[in-house]
């Protein structure tokens, strides 16, 4: 029974040495691995445009207001139209009520308000794939004020309507300037690429042209120009042999 014993124990004690040989000889020996970040980017021109403006009306009586901001809301309409925008894409927003005082003060202490009269406003946007046509109105709005009107205009704002297949395409060109990198560096290191073993997407981001626009860890969306960089990095990791 102790000669079995002893032939247990030192079994053991063999199988105990050859994985701790195993775990040093790994751990002396770690996997070859390259870690290597790539960048696909694309100019382009952007294929939608939306844009918005605003127009109001005054007076100490609700309803009058109200009758004289529609009045507004045709005349805009039918500058619209007049210039070959489609009514689909007229969109006028609700109308927006704010109730105006005149608040006094004496000595620095509140002593009340006076009623003066309801400011109501109105937005109205449009949303069209003619861009060129919606910029050019963009510019010649103020010819409203003729027409008795004070509009304010927003900057237009500029989108892309293929981004996916954008974005696809980007992501194959991150991958391969990666994989090209890495090649590179286990050539120059005497090896040969393995193996893919992961891959990781990094922050998509759109920049203006020529714009000096900073990315962001969050990524950047640009809707003010419209012409436009999109970037994406891919991180490859590979075995080298």
């Amino acid at each position: 029974m102790k000669h079995l014993t002893a032939i247990i124990f030192s079994l053991a004690i063999v199988i105990a040495a050859f994985f701790l040989g195993s775990a040093y000889v790994k751990r002396a020996n770690p996997p070859q691995v390259i870690s290597v970040t790539g960048l696909g980017n694309e100019n382009f021109t952007s294929d939608l445009i939306v844009w918005e403006g605003r127009f109001s009306s005054f007076s100490p009586v609700l309803t009058s207001a109200f009758d004289r901001l529609n009045e507004q809301k045709e005349i805009v309409r039918e500058y619209l139209i007049s210039k070959g925008i489609d009514e689909k894409n007229i969109i006028f927003n609700s109308v927006q009520t704010i109730e105006q005082r005149d608040y006094r003060y004496e000595n620095g202490n509140y002593v009340g308000s006076t009623f003066r009269g309801y400011e109501l406003s109105q937005s109205v946007q449009i949303e069209s794939t003619d861009v060129s046509k919606i910029e050019q109105v963009a510019r010649e709005i103020t010819e409203l004020l003729n027409k008795g009107v004070q509009f304010n205009s927003s900057p237009p704002r500029y989108y892309y309507t293929k981004l996916a297949d954008l974005k696809i395409e980007m992501i194959s060109k991150a991958t391969e300037d990666a994989r090209i990198r890495a090649e590179k560096i286990a050539e120059n290191a005497g090896g040969k690429l393995g193996d893919l073993i992961s891959a990781r997407m990094g922050v998509f981001q759109i920049t203006g042209q020529n714009s000096g626009e900073d990315y962001s860890w969050g990524g950047a969306y640009n809707t003010s120009s419209k012409n436009k960089t999109a970037s994406i990095t891919m991180r490859l990791e590979y075995k080298v042999e």
